[in-house]
């Protein structure tokens, strides 16, 4: 019974995404009706952010941002430490696995954090909240802008191949940071409403990255994407996903430990310091990368989503017994 304990169960999305992987492989979207599909994600993607923005709470931000070193080892974390992984991953395993592939581990080291599941997870382990809300919403804000900069400049000086405009900037903030501005500004009004129908955050939030999945596995698919793949490929993904999160993982408790942080803090650093945001990321891929190459570069982060969420469900619950046995 013991070593149950220690196993978290299988999150529902991942057996959706699954699923929506599958539908796309043998009934994939095409022609006419994929840009129609396409145009409903990129609404439902506008609809998410507006709702993020609507539900975020200034007063969270403001008891938490007080804790500015906490926030910059966080920052560290996700925009710098990530990035130098990414790269040396990219640079040494050039010949054991599809390029395209490489290109999207590398890109999903360049995203924001999470929100929901960092924050979930803090409050499981009993860390600091507040400083989790601060640190997640500000990474996930600060990357809508930041990302696209570090994907122009890290993915073409690492001979990745993929070529992005400002255009495709431009877009991106249109359809992520425009909305959650709106949604935040109008949250005096409809803030109570978001608050109260949780439910229906979640079924945007899902729902909308399903369609963005199957829009971008249609086009990967009619492209010829499994004739690519192999076991081998998907092998090397998931132990190279596995070494990135074990290295940032240990790094952040490392770190934590040489400063001295509060048990409080440190599990925020470990928490948000250590995830990649499903939610923004495929959105993202949609919007700086060729309707082709997105499904594989996608595909990395669907895997090391449900990594991370499966790690760090085993690492909160091993927290939360610690703390209740005193």
């Amino acid at each position: 019974m013991r070593v149950i304990r220690f196993i978290p169960s299988i999150d529902p999305f991942l057996l959706f995404l699954i699923a929506t992987v599958a539908t796309a492989s043998f009934l994939p979207v095409r022609g006419g009706a994929a840009a129609w599909v396409g145009l409903i994600a990129d609404l439902a993607i506008a609809l998410l952010f507006f709702l993020h923005g609507a539900k975020l709470s200034r007063d969270a931000i403001m008891q938490g941002i007080g804790n500015w070193r906490l926030h910059l080892l966080v920052f560290a974390s996700t925009y710098m430490l990530f990035p130098a992984i990414g790269l040396a991953v990219s640079g040494l395993s050039g010949r054991w696995i599809d390029p395209l592939l490489l290109s999207g581990l590398l890109f999903l080291t360049l995203l924001p954090s999470t929100v929901q599941s960092s924050i979930a997870f803090t409050a499981i382990a009993g860390g600091n909240v507040a400083a989790a809300v601060c640190s997640a919403s500000l990474s996930n804000l600060i990357g809508i802008v930041l990302t696209p900069l570090l994907v122009s400049q890290l993915m073409t000086a690492s001979g990745s191949g993929v070529q992005m405009s400002w255009h495709s900037v431009e877009a991106l903030l249109l359809q992520l940071l425009l909305p959650f501005v709106a949604g935040h500004l109008l949250r005096p009004m409809i803030g109570g409403f978001v608050a109260r129908k949780k439910a229906i955050l979640q079924i945007v939030d899902r729902g909308s990255i399903l369609l963005v999945v199957y829009s971008a596995f249609s086009a990967a698919v009619v492209n010829g994407i499994w004739l690519i793949l192999g076991w081998g490929d998907m092998t090397a993904l998931l132990i190279l996903s596995a070494i990135i999160l074990a290295i940032v993982m240990v790094a952040n408790l490392l770190t934590a430990r040489l400063l001295k942080l509060p048990r409080e803090d440190a599990i925020v650093l470990l928490f948000c310091g250590s995830k990649k945001s499903l939610v923004s990321g495929v959105p993202m891929a949609g919007a700086l990368f060729a309707p082709a190459s997105v499904g594989m570069i996608v595909l990395p982060l669907m895997i090391f989503h449900q990594l991370q969420l499966f790690v760090c469900a085993a690492l909160a619950a091993r927290y939360r017994r610690q703390m209740e046995a005193g």
